[in-house]
């Protein structure tokens, strides 16, 4: 779980490390780089979302008596560990944007 600032750095500086190799460019207008944050936090949602149905699908084979217990436990802590981290990211955007709008002009 993210518990410092630094923390939330490294993870938003990885998430676009990792965007900027898998060049996303979804839904970016012309004349853009596509590494913008909202295309960065979009990939990051759906590396989360895909993070938890591989999960979900390591933890059905594990049900049915297949699979790796391993792997099975690996892929359900990614999956805990990416959730917390998108979690402590809302969290702090949702802070930010109240403290925007506490601002006086």
């Amino acid at each position: 779980m993210i518990t410092s600032l630094s923390q939330a750095h490294s993870a938003y500086a990885q998430s676009l490390q990792n965007s900027l190799q898998t060049g996303v460019t979804d839904d970016v207008p012309d004349g853009t780089s596509g590494n913008d944050f909202g295309s960065v936090m979009s990939q990051a949602v759906k590396n989360v979302i895909a993070t938890g149905h591989d999960a979900e699908a390591q933890s059905a084979v594990g049900l049915n008596g297949g699979g790796d217990m391993t792997q099975i436990v690996t892929a359900v802590s990614n999956a805990q560990l990416a959730l917390q981290t998108s979690t402590v990211i809302r969290d702090r955007m949702v802070q930010a944007y109240q403290d925007v709008m506490k601002m006086t002009i």
